[in-house]
């Protein structure tokens, strides 16, 4: 019997879910330094302006903001560096296809730590255009409208 694995969330990328539509995820674990391992676990992280890029046949994590570790001193971190994200072969043929099609980015959604390690949710995401993105508040709104009836009675 298999049980599900406990998922503890570090950062979320909520603007990529507004300014892009999502077509897949995937995980991928991150190579971190000791440094950058302890801040993430104090919460220390943003990924509001990242992205991935795949740089020769290896997939890399940039403008992923990890916070210094305040008591690591002089073996502290770049906070901006570009990280590496661990993927097998195959994966990274097939990103290679979707990516080459027009339009499609690999946007991060989630940095989060299972069983002890630190992953990366990443989305094959679209970027959405202006009416889009209204179109997508719209409906929000009227969700909400219609939540907010059904509880009154």
């Amino acid at each position: 019997m298999q049980t599900k694995k406990e998922k503890k969330v570090v950062a979320q990328n909520r603007k990529a879910r507004h300014d892009f539509q999502i077509d897949d995820q995937m995980e991928a674990g991150l190579v971190l330094l000791g440094s950058e391992v302890k801040s993430l676990r104090m919460g220390r992280a943003n990924l509001k302006d990242s992205y991935a890029k795949i740089k020769n046949g290896e997939v890399w994590l940039v403008q992923a903001h990890i916070g210094e570790y305040p008591f690591a001193n002089l073996n502290n971190h770049e906070p901006l560096r570009p990280r590496k994200l661990l993927f097998h072969s195959s994966e990274i043929r097939k990103l290679i296809g979707k990516i080459r099609e027009k339009g499609y980015s690999l946007v991060p959604l989630e940095l989060y730590f299972v069983e002890g390690r630190a992953k990366v949710l990443l989305a094959l995401a679209r970027g959405k255009r202006k009416y889009d993105k209204r179109e997508s508040i719209r409906k929000k709104e009227e969700d909400r409208e219609l939540a907010r009836a059904r509880k009154r009675g």
